[in-house]
This record gives C-alpha cells, sequence and structure tokens, in this order.
C-alpha cells in the first residue's frame, strides 16, 4: 500500500518525527486502560463469549457459530452454540480450526476517485471465502460469526479521542470523509468504517478466546479493514484500529498470558505493532518485509534491521530465535501482498510458501496459532494464500516448494544484518559463529520502489506471470488431492496404552507373503517370524504411501531387525517410485553398506560418533545433548538440508539407543512433514513406549507437537559440530547458508 497514487511522496506521518512520536507515544495515558476490558464475575465466560445453555457441558462458554448450509443447526434461530459440541466434524471427529467471519465486513468502499486505495476493496474477502467454499476448506472449520469489539477493547491500544473521532465517521458525508483522511496516508473512510473495524478487532478476540479455551487449537480471522500500520492515535495504510495488538493485549489482559509471539508476513514494515510493543518484553514483534534502505513504503528508518525495541523491550522487535522465547499464543498478522501478481508487494511468493510458513509456526505455543489477515490485493493470489493456511492450520500436507532452493543475495544480506543487530540480546545468536558487522546504514528517501501502473507492460508481465504460477497450484492440487487416509499406523500387536486420534488408520493388513519373503532374504535377521510379520505391515504401509492411499506411517519392528528392516525400506522405496529420499536414521542405524550415492538418496544420521560428511549426500552428527543444541540441529541442519534436497519421501527411523525423547523425535517428525509434501514414514522399535507411539501418530497427523520443556543452550561441543558441518556441506546445500552468519 502506499505506493500508487498521488499520495506515494513523503508525508509527515511517514517519517520518524515530532508528530509521528506524537502519535505513537505511550500504548495507555494514564487510567485509559478500562476496566471493563474482561472483567467478568466467578464462573462467567471470556468476553465474546454467552454462557453454556447446554447443562451437560462443561466448556468455558458459548461462541456465535455460523450454522453451516443444510446442518441441523440452520434456521434454529439460536446464534449460539457449545464449542465443545459444535466442534465436532460429520465424522464426530474434533475441528481443529475455527473460521471467524462477518458478512458485514464488506460494507465499507472507497467513495471516491483515489488509485492510492481503491485496491483494498470489499472482493478481497468475497472472493477469498468463495474459494474456501469450493475448496471444501469451510466446511471443515468452526464458522464463528464475528462481534464488535467493544470501545473498553479498543481502549487497550487506542486513545478515547481516536476511537471518538471514528466512531463521528458513521455521520460524515462523502466530502466531509475525503477530507478527513487527507490527514492520514493511504487511508479511506467509509459511513460503515467503524462498524467494519469494530468486527474485524471482535474476530480477532473472538478467535483468541476459542484457541485459549479450548474450543478449536488454531483458526484464521478472515477481516477488513487489516490492521498492523494503525496507531494509538492515526490511521495509516488502509488500516483503522490495530486488531492483532489489541489481540495481544487482550490475551494479555483476559487470559493471564505472559508471553506472545507477532509474527508479522506483510509484505510492508508492520510499524504500527511494532510501535505498541517496542518496550514489552512479553510480547516478541517478529517482522519479515521490504525495505530497501527505506526506499519501500512506509518508508521509516525504524523498518530496518537494527530496530530492535527500546528499554526493557531490546531485542523483542523484528527478529531473534524462538526457542528461547517460548510462546504462549502465536498471533499472525497475515498479509498475502507479497503473494505473486500482488501490484503492491511486486513479490513473487507462491501460495505453498504460506502453508509451510504456517506449519513451522505451529510447533510453537503447544499449536495455538492465530491468523488474521492484513494486505493481499491480488484476488486470485489473495484467495489461494488463503486457502493454503487453511489447510495448514487444519494439518493437511503443505504441497511440496518447488524451483531451485537456493536463496538470494538480498536475503542473505538482510538475515546477517539482524543476525548482528540481536546477537547482543540473544547468547543463541552468538554462539553460531561469528557475526558480521552491520554496514553504515544507507537509509533514504531518493530512489524509492517505483509502483507498477496498472495497464503498462510490467503490469501486463507480472499479471502473465502470476496467472501461470496460479495455474500451476492448481495443476498440482489435482495431482496430490487430499489423500484418503492422512495417517496410518501398522503393529504387529494390540497395544491397549496407546491412544491414538480418532482419524488415525489401524492397519490391519500385511504385503503379499510372497513379496515379504522375496524382501526378507535380504538379510538373515529377517528370517524370523516376528520379524518377517513386521516387515510384512511395514511393506503394506509402504506401499500404501508409494501409491498414494496414504499421506503419512509410523509401524514398529523389533529391535534386532531394525537395521535390516530399514535398508528393505530404503530399497523398496526407490525401485518403486521415490525419486528422491531422505532418511533421518537416529541412534545405532548404518547406512547399507553397497547404497549407491547417486543422489537419489540422502542419509543423515542423528547419534554419529562425530560430525563428518564422506560426500555431500552422506552426514552423520552427534545427538546434542541440551534442548538448545536439539533445537539448533534440526532448523541449522536437518531442515535446510531436507529443503534443499526436495524428497518426495522421508524415513524417520528411531533405532536402537536413539537417545530422542518423546517431545524431541515429535518436533523432529512435525517439521519435516514440510519438504515432502507430508509423506513421512516411521520406524521405531516395538519396544518403545505406547506415549512415543501416540505422540508421533498425532504429529504426524497435523497436530502439533508437545513442548520441549526448560531451555537450555547448546553446549560448546554440539556448536562446533554444527558450525564444522555447514562448512562443510554449505558449498553444495545453499540453504544452509542461511542458518550461519558468513565471516566477513
Amino acid at each position: 500500500m502506499g505506493q500508487h497514487g498521488p499520495r506515494a511522496g513523503p508525508q509527515a506521518s511517514r517519517q520518524p518525527s515530532s508528530r509521528q512520536a506524537a502519535l505513537r507515544g505511550g500504548v495507555l495515558g494514564a487510567g485509559s486502560e478500562s476496566e471493563e476490558v474482561g472483567k467478568s464475575g466467578p464462573g462467567s465466560p471470556p468476553v465474546g463469549l454467552l454462557p453454556c445453555l447446554d447443562s451437560a457441558c462443561s466448556c468455558p462458554g458459548s461462541l456465535p457459530v455460523v450454522p453451516a448450509p443444510g446442518s441441523c443447526k440452520e434456521g434454529t434461530g439460536s446464534a449460539f452454540t457449545c464449542p465443545a459440541r459444535v466442534a465436532q466434524s460429520d465424522h464426530g471427529c474434533a475441528m481443529r480450526t475455527a473460521l471467524v467471519y462477518h458478512e458485514d465486513m464488506t460494507a465499507a468502499r472507497l467513495l471516491w476517485e483515489d488509485p492510492e486505495c481503491e485496491i483494498e476493496r470489499p472482493e478481497r474477502l468475497t472472493t477469498a471465502l468463495e474459494r474456501l467454499r469450493q475448496w471444501g476448506l469451510e466446511q471443515r472449520c468452526l464458522q464463528v460469526a464475528a462481534r464488535e469489539a467493544s470501545e473498553a477493547e479498543l481502549g487497550l491500544v487506542h486513545s478515547p479521542e481516536y476511537v471518538s473521532l471514528l466512531r463521528g465517521t458513521q455521520t460524515l458525508s462523502t466530502r466531509e470523509l475525503q477530507a478527513l483522511c487527507g490527514q492520514y496516508d493511504a487511508v479511506y473512510f467509509h459511513p460503515s468504517t467503524f462498524h467494519c473495524a469494530r468486527l474485524a478487532v471482535g474476530a480477532a478476540l473472538q478467535l483468541v478466546d476459542a484457541v485459549l479455551t479450548g474450543a478449536v487449537h488454531n483458526g484464521l480471522a478472515l477481516v477488513r479493514p487489516p490492521g498492523h500500520h494503525s496507531q494509538r492515535a492515526a490511521a495509516n495504510g488502509f488500516c483503522v484500529f490495530n486488531n492483532v495488538a489489541i489481540a495481544a493485549k487482550y490475551a494479555k489482559r483476559r487470559h493471564g498470558l505472559h508471553r506472545i509471539l507477532i509474527v508479522d508476513w506483510d509484505v510492508h514494515h508492520g510499524q504500527g505493532i511494532q510501535y505498541i510493543f517496542e518496550d514489552d518484553p512479553s510480547v516478541l514483534y517478529f517482522s519479515w518485509h521490504r525495505y530497501e534502505h527505506g526506499r519501500f513504503w512506509p518508508y521509516l528508518r525504524e523498518s530496518d534491521a537494527d530496530a530492535v525495541g527500546q528499554g526493557q523491550g531490546r531485542g523483542f522487535t523484528v527478529n531473534l530465535p524462538w526457542n528461547q522465547f517460548d510462546p504462549e499464543l502465536v498471533l499472525i498478522s497475515a498479509g498475502f501482498d507479497s503473494a505473486i501478481g500482488d501490484p503492491e508487494g511486486q513479490m513473487r511468493a507462491t501460495p505453498e510458501c504460506f502453508s509451510h510458513l504456517t506449519q513451522l509456526l505451529q510447533v510453537l505455543a503447544g499449536g495455538r496459532v492465530c491468523a488474521v489477515l492484513e494486505g493481499g490485493y491480488h484476488l486470485e493470489s489473495l484467495s489461494q494464500s488463503v486457502c493454503m493456511v487453511v489447510k495448514a492450520l487444519l494439518g493437511d500436507p503443505a504441497l511440496p516448494l518447488s524451483g531451485p532452493m537456493e536463496p538470494h543475495r538480498s536475503a542473505l544480506e538482510s538475515i546477517q544484518s539482524v543476525r548482528a543487530a540481536q546477537a547482543p540480546h540473544w547468547k543463541s545468536l552468538r554462539q553460531q559463529g561469528s557475526t558480521p558487522i552491520l554496514n553504515p546504514s544507507t537509509y533514504s528517501l531518493e530512489r524509492r520502489a517505483s509502483p507498477v501502473s496498472p495497464g503498462g507492460p510490467k503490469f501486463k508481465a507480472a499479471e502473465a506471470q502470476a496467472s501461470a504460477a496460479l495455474s500451476s497450484l492448481l495443476d498440482q492440487l489435482h495431482l496430490n488431492p487430499t489423500l484418503p487416509v492422512r495417517t496410518a499406523v501398522a503393529l504387529t500387536a494390540p497395544d491397549a496404552a496407546l491412544v491414538l486420534p480418532a482419524d488415525v488408520l489401524r492397519q490391519e493388513g500385511s504385503a503379499p507373503q510372497e513379496e515379504t519373503r522375496a524382501w526378507a532374504r535380504l538379510h538373515e535377521a529377517l528370517a524370523q517370524d516376528k520379524a518377517l510379520t513386521a516387515l510384512g505391515k511395514v511393506l503394506h504401509l509402504l506401499n500404501g504411501i508409494l501409491d498414494g492411499q496414504v499421506s503419512s506411517g509410523m509401524a514398529a519392528t523389533p529391535e534386532p531387525a531394525a537395521a535390516p528392516t530399514l535398508d528393505v525400506v530404503i530399497r523398496r522405496s526407490l525401485s518403486h517410485g521415490a525419486r528422491r529420499l531422505l532418511c533421518v536414521a537416529v541412534g545405532q542405524l548404518d547406512r547399507p553398506a553397497d547404497l549407491a550415492d547417486d543422489g537419489r538418496n540422502l542419509w543423515l544420521n542423528i547419534r554419529g560418533k562425530e560430525a563428518a560428511a564422506p560426500s555431500m549426500f552422506q552426514v552423520s552428527v552427534p545427538l546434542p545433548g541440551t534442548t538448545g543444541g536439539f533445537v539448533s540441529c534440526v532448523l541449522a541442519l536437518v531442515l535446510p538440508l531436507a529443503y534443499g534436497f526436495q524428497p518426495d519421501l522421508v524415513l524417520v527411523a528411531l533405532g536402537p539407543a536413539h537417545g530422542l525423547q518423546a517431545p524431541q523425535a515429535a518436533l523432529l517428525a512435525s517439521l519435516l512433514r514440510g519438504p515432502a509434501g507430508g509423506r513421512v514414514l516411521v520406524l521405531l522399535e516395538q519396544g518403545s513406549t505406547s506415549q512415543l507411539a501416540g505422540i508421533l501418530a498425532r504429529v504426524l497427523q497435523g497436530q502439533a507437537p508437545p513442548g520441549l520443556g526448560p531451555f537450555s543452550m547448546a553446549s560448546p561441543e554440539d556448536t562446533q559440530a554444527l558450525i564444522y558441518l555447514r562448512g562443510q556441506l554449505e558449498a553444495e546445500w545453499k540453504m544452509l547458508q542461511v542458518a550461519a552468519p558468513q565471516v566477513p
């Protein structure tokens, strides 16, 4: 936003001036945070929920639910339903995702000619909602009708005078509205704006309530106007009230949270959120956006990497390793103007990228993720991106990323700058090796990014590129439909202690005896009855994954047959359809000696005796002894290798003496769902605990892994092992450059 039309030049509200400082000046004045926010008596439901009318239910309150067309709830006359009862699919399985929306948010529209603001239109919501329905995603969500936020709730962030000013817009004439808009940058008002903006805030608050009371696991608030540019006393960049900032304040006040992560992936810097929380260490604001040394809107010096917060909030703005912060809730300012074809961002992110970003965030905060729509102005690109986020929230596997997995030089420079700025505040960043020295800022208001004029050659070329990419995505969806079974479990003996989600299939079948015996001849250990039976079940499950009947699975093998079974699975996969196979072997498991080093398989052994990389396709690393060391190993080595290799199947083998705690194994399996489009097969020993097996089945199904427990820093030995391996491998595996700073 802010790039088209007559107001693209410098404005006072864009500069870090005294006026702007006054606008963003304390989040709340003395006594302005209303005591009515979150006020309730003993046993009362949270604000936004009504007392549950179902005497047989112990839920915290009822949500205003939109009945699905044709459902038994339609036409009952009751707009409020118990979430514990409503959050059930037709198959009786608990719904995991809320979709919060209200059609009134489409009422506000531009009433005069303004090329800069015309892209923020009601069709942004209606097109996205229609696409969700076409893909069958809306029906899988708990649909919640948004409520208006109270003025006390707006006062958590905004001044009473500003709220009063916005209330007054309901009675202004078109000419008066246009004159008022001239006081702000890239904003338009409509008589319905106040109502729409209160609904947008209320939708975010209802989503927070639904997630934090356990009615759902996560959700998306489909809202307009957006919010992340809005400041204490100023509208800005299409934003009226700061939806996500108010939601964070509300979660702290009403639900007693102490650590909230806000991730803002809109292409424009959400300076409003940054200003509101820049001195608050309980809210970590992580934004990635176009900056270009101040030449991209909002043209602010404080959008640069060295803006790290103020006072007690230093180090809690922009970027840092999430594993140290351990958030209790993740709020996403979900802007899609970096998506391909968008006239504002002029970037080329394809919709499936947002599915991967969402999945990566779902491993945090026990999966309590609330996404709130911000920008996104190419209707088809926006609607497909929204669908990809909802699919990820529902637990569906992400489509594999396509194209070369090599970071752009400018991206590496930005990451290094952020690391340098944040290293003084976060010990784990200082452990990762040499930190580059920041170059002096080249911030300038000159040579700003040029807008793409509608109808011009660049615009037409971008449109053609976007159409081709979006058409390709639809082709991928047809080639990779949602499979009949997301997760199957193959066990050789019943386990009464094993608790599985209702929609995880307990596989009973086995591969044909002839096939099983033929593969068993490769290893003497597989001739034993128990090993042969287990092998038949493993092969049957593997065949289902390779044939596209099952997305992921888990199977148990007897301990003496663990390595031979893994060898057979590797060979079977490579000979029957897998083009690239990633094998992550944890524990005492050796790479098959005669396995070809031909680039079709990448072997990664965790718990090796020493850090070693005999070739780019054979990597061994000792198992780190701390939570921080393990997280660094997964995020800085395993995941970059996995995304760089682009496998179509991942094997995770937990062998003898693997040494992983259940939460560690779950985190590993959960993150490896992304690179292979959800095609993951986990092999574990029959003696493994029911708790481990149950947790692994849940994360393969798309649920969040449990927390790792208290954070402890990586040991110097573990850090050095990672630095050594990255030094050995990053020339071939470019994604490793993202995880490690380069020595200047």
